[in-house]
C-alpha cells in the first residue's frame, strides 16, 4: 500500500471512530439528564469537536504534502504563543524581543526546517534566541522585573515555538526502509498522544479517587494517568505498521512519549494556575486555546523525534 493509501486508512478509521464517539455523546446526554452530569458530558462533547478539527486539518495537510504540514504547524505556533505571551505580563521594553520573538524566531524556525537544516533548527532558539532575546529587552534600559520577563519570553519560545515544531520535523527523518512515509510519524505521534489525553479523562471521571497534584490539577488523577497511558501504550503497539519499528518498539514509544506528555500537562497547568487562570485562551469554542490540546504534543514531540533518530537512522 502507498503511503497516501495508508494514510487514508488511518483517516477513514479516525473519521469512523469520531461518529461513534460523536453517537455515544449523544446517546449520554439523552441518558443523563442530571444536572451533575451535564458539566462531564459537556467537556466530553467540546473533546470530541476539538477533535474532529484536528483530524480533518491535520489529516488534510499530512495528505496534501509536506510543505502544507509545516505551513500549518507555523501557524499552530503562532497562535500558541500568542495565547502565551497574552497572559504574560509584559512591559514597554519587552516589546523588540516580543517581534523578534514573533517576526524572526518563529518564521526562521519553520523556515530551516523546509529547508531541512538539523543542524541549525536544533540549536536556533534553545542557543541563539536565549542569548538575543535578553539583548533585545536590556537595550531599553528598564531593568524592573528583568530576569521574570525575559524567562517567560524565553520559556514561550521554548515551548510553543520549539518544542511543537518538532511535530513537522519529524518530516526530515531519514529512516532506512521508510523514505517517503515520515508523515505516519506525525499521524503515530498525534493519535498516540491526544488518545491518552482522552483516555486519562474518561478513567479519571470513572475510576479516579486519588488526585496526582491537587494543587496543581484537580482533573488530573493517578487511576486516570494509569488508564490513559496503558491505553494508549496499546493504541501505539496496534499502529506499528505505520512505523519503522517492531510492535514492542511501537508499545515502549507509545508508552514513554504519554508518560511526558501527562507530565507536561501538569507543567503547563501550574502555569495557568500561576496565572490564575482555567484555559490558555478560546480559540477552540468552550474548550480553551490552542496550548490547552496541544500542551502534551508539544512536550512529547521533541523526545519522540529524538528517539527515532537516534535509534532508527
Amino acid at each position: 500500500m502507498s503511503v497516501r493509501g495508508e494514510c487514508l486508512v488511518i483517516f477513514a478509521f479516525l473519521i469512523v471512530a469520531l461518529v461513534l464517539a460523536t453517537l455515544v455523546a449523544v446517546i449520554l446526554a439523552r441518558c443523563f439528564r442530571a444536572a451533575s452530569a451535564k458539566p462531564v458530558l459537556d467537556n466530553l462533547t467540546d473533546r470530541i469537536k476539538a477533535w474532529w478539527v484536528m483530524v480533518i486539518v491535520v489529516g488534510g495537510a499530512i495528505l496534501a504534502g509536506r510543505q502544507a504540514v509545516i505551513v500549518l504547524f507555523a501557524f499552530v505556533s503562532l497562535a500558541a504563543l500568542r495565547e502565551f505571551i497574552t497572559l504574560t505580563p509584559t512591559r514597554r521594553a519587552d516589546y523588540g524581543a516580543l517581534l523578534l520573538s514573533f517576526f524572526v524566531v518563529l518564521p526562521m524556525q519553520y523556515g530551516l526546517i523546509w529547508a531541512d537544516w538539523y543542524g541549525f533548527f536544533a540549536i536556533l532558539i534553545p542557543v541563539y534566541a536565549f542569548l538575543v532575546l535578553p539583548i533585545a529587552a536590556v537595550m531599553f534600559a528598564d531593568p524592573k522585573n528583568f530576569l521574570a520577563r525575559t524567562s517567560e519570553a524565553q520559556w514561550g519560545l521554548m515551548i510553543c515555538v520549539y518544542c511543537i515544531s518538532y511535530v513537522p520535523a519529524l518530516l526530515t527523518l531519514d529512516v532506512p526502509g521508510y523514505r517517503h512515509r515520515d508523515a505516519l510519524l506525525i499521524a503515530f505521534l498525534l493519535i498516540v498522544v491526544q488518545s491518552s489525553d482522552i483516555l486519562q479523562y474518561i478513567f479519571g471521571k470513572l475510576m479516579g479517587r486519588r488526585q496526582v497534584a491537587p494543587e496543581v490539577s484537580t482533573s488530573k488523577t493517578v487511576e486516570g494517568a494509569i488508564g490513559g497511558v496503558a491505553g494508549a501504550t496499546a493504541v501505539g503497539a496496534s499502529l506499528w505498521w505505520i512505523t519503522p519499528f517492531h510492535p514492542w518498539q511501537a508499545a515502549g514509544m507509545a508508552l514513554t512519549i504519554t508518560m511526558i506528555g501527562f507530565l507536561g500537562g501538569l507543567v503547563m497547568s501550574a502555569i495557568k494556575r500561576d496565572r490564575g487562570v482555567k484555559d490558555w485562551g478560546h480559540l477552540i469554542d468552550g474548550h480553551g486555546g490552542m496550548l490547552d490540546r496541544l500542551d502534551s504534543v508539544a512536550f512529547s514531540a521533541p523526545i519522540f523525534f529524538y528517539l527515532t533518530r537516534y535509534f532508527f537512522t
